[in-house]
């Protein structure tokens, strides 16, 4: 939808001149009186078409929109209409470009990228909302290209050398993506993918696969593909992906291990500790719940809730907020005196929420306890920076605050301002606006404008710059989190800026980390435009989850899943909201 038009007005001085003939003030004085004898309504859909043609000849014209657009390379896509797969890629800036493999600097001046959100902004004026969309679609199948022609049931691609890694040996990348190619409406991808699920796909492996990060990626992506597309195919391989996970559960405690063998049918925590991450074991829950309703069997949803009765319970807590590890001998948090939103505590706040909106908002404990938690961030963890006054979420080390930063906070906007949707206190929504800004500083602020894994903000006076970024932190693994959040953002607030900041920042995805021969690749350095050093490796939620939120934060549709009827897992899986009768 673009944005109201603007009354414009076109001037034309004629200048007079000895050299006209009579013949000539003649004809311009009978033009004049012809102009005036036309109605109001007329002169203005002349003026309009005048001003049309003005503007498709500057869009048109390559020297004079190279200029506008600050040097950008690639042709813009004015037309309001829908791009080809060719005249994506120009509109994407990445036709013939992508990631230098060679660390050429030719996205780059004076040590700065080209592509910002200044230029960037006009562009986005005159895209068409299904443009915008078939950019995330031409995005996707680049990723896919290069996973089918590299990594082809593999679970990841690793798009530099051309080959493939794998985690669990399970096609993780392929499950992970499938509701996404759903969404977006890639039906040969859709249909060539179910056919591997179907054929190849065996969970009779002699394999350890953890518990989180299965449950999360596969349970939650088969069940959610089931859901949308009705194919019971998905369900059953669902069905037999939680049975095998069902021997995690099998400890003193009822904390689950954190790995599991799904050929053998035995569990074990890592190597090196007995301990789980509070985040893995609260974070299965949405899945393993929605299981036991889909199946009848009550087991599933049972062992889960246990976790959150007991974490419920426990001491070590300060004002809600959690240690990052629980022990799985005797249930009791480890390490503690140390709280975070980032790495090993994150989702569990996020699964507090959700889960009281898939339940049909009935199991109050769970909203007390996130209530409670978001007036612990703000009483010990929320800060401003200096010199902009930017709102961030630091993290608490046995009393002392260190300004620290992951990006994987930037699930808090999103998270926020959906409990704000379900009638929560309205300041979630302000407080919400205000991380939604610092998350989205965090990328504008880099060299790439592209976030780093873990930001430090200044707090002291005379601070030049709100953003610190040690030497460390500075890898970008293509995560969806800020993404998430102005999709969230968006929705609920329908301002504009939030699909802008999106749109800049799928412009440098492509600019910095797209891979020529298929696919997309981490990148070790977001502050170095010349050489973001490259580290052959895509993520499957990256087309699990990030090219998903791209894509329901671009569309202007809100019945495309709808927020009223599914809650997304934190692998940005979509299951249904319980009617509050079960």
């Amino acid at each position: 939808m673009l944005p109201p038009s603007r009354r414009d007005f076109v001037s034309l001085t004629l200048s007079e001149s000895g050299s006209y003939t009579n013949s000539k003030q003649w004809r311009r004085q009978s033009c004049w009186r012809k102009w005036k004898q036309l109605s109001r309504l007329q002169r203005s859909l002349i003026l309009f078409t005048l001003m049309l043609l003005l503007v498709c000849g500057i869009a048109t014209s390559p020297t004079l929109i190279g200029h506008w657009r600050g040097e950008i390379r690639g042709p813009p896509v004015l037309q309001n209409r829908l791009p080809t797969k060719t005249n994506v890629s120009g509109l994407l800036g990445v036709e013939n470009q992508g990631l230098d493999l060679k660390n050429e600097n030719k996205g780059s001046e004076g040590g700065k990228p080209i592509i910002r959100f200044d230029q960037m902004f006009p562009v986005f004026l005159f895209l068409s909302a299904e443009s915008r969309l078939e950019a995330v679609r031409e995005a996707f199948r680049h990723a896919w290209k290069g996973y089918k022609n590299f990594a082809w049931g593999h679970d990841e691609l690793k798009p530099i050398s051309n080959s493939y890694g794998e985690w669990f040996g399970l096609g993780l990348t392929l499950i992970d993506a499938l509701d996404t190619m759903w969404i977006l409406g890639l039906n040969e991808e859709f249909a060539e993918a179910r056919e591997w699920v179907a054929r190849e796909l065996s969970f009779n492996k002699n394999v350890d696969v953890n518990l989180f990060e299965s449950t999360i990626r596969i349970l939650g992506g088969l069940l959610s593909t089931y859901h949308l597309t009705g194919d019971s195919m998905f369900l059953e391989k669902a069905k037999d992906i939680g049975s095998r996970l069902m021997p995690a559960f099998n400890t003193a405690s009822k904390i689950p291990y954190s790995d599991v063998n799904i050929g053998k049918g035995t569990a074990h925590p890592p190597q090196w500790t007995s301990d789980s991450t509070v985040a893995e074991v609260t974070s299965i829950q949405l899945e393993f719940r929605e299981l036991s309703r889909l199946t009848g069997d009550p087991k599933y949803k049972l062992a889960v809730m246990e976790v959150m009765k007991q974490v419920h319970k426990l001491d070590g807590k300060q004002d809600g907020l959690v240690p990052m590890f629980i022990n799985t001998h005797n249930g009791l948090f480890t390490h503690q005196g140390i709280y975070t939103l980032g790495a090993r505590a994150d989702s569990y706040y996020e699964y507090l929420l959700k889960q009281w909106i898939q339940g049909g908002k009935t199991e109050n404990v769970l909203l007390d306890d996130y209530l409670l938690a978001v007036e612990g961030v703000k009483k010990n963890l929320l800060k401003k920076s200096t010199p902009s006054d930017l709102t961030f979420v630091g993290e608490l080390s046995h009393g002392h605050f260190s300004p620290k930063m992951d990006h994987l906070v930037c699930f808090l906007p999103g998270t926020l301002a959906l409990g704000a949707h379900y009638g929560l206190p309205a300041d979630h929504m302000e407080l919400a606006k205000q991380l939604m800004e610092t998350c989205y500083q965090m990328y504008a602020q880099m060299e790439t404008g592209l976030s780093p894994e873990i930001a430090h903000f200044n707090m002291h006076e005379g601070s030049t710059q709100d953003v610190d970024v040690k030497i460390a932190d500075r890898h970008n693994l293509l995560r969806p989190e800020t993404v998430e959040s102005l999709f969230y953002m968006y929705r609920f607030t329908e301002d504009k800026k939030y699909q802008q900041w999106g749109w800049e920042i799928l412009q440098n995805f492509n600019k910095y980390t797209r891979v020529p021969t298929g696919g997309y690749t981490s990148i070790n350095n977001v502050r170095d435009p010349a050489n973001p050093n490259p580290r052959d490796k895509m993520e499957s939620f990256f087309l699990g989850e990030t090219l998903k939120y791209f894509y329901l934060l671009f569309s202007n549709d809100p019945n495309l899943i709808s927020l009223d009827k599914y809650i997304f897992n934190t692998e940005a899986h979509p299951l249904p909201i319980w009617p509050q009768a079960e």
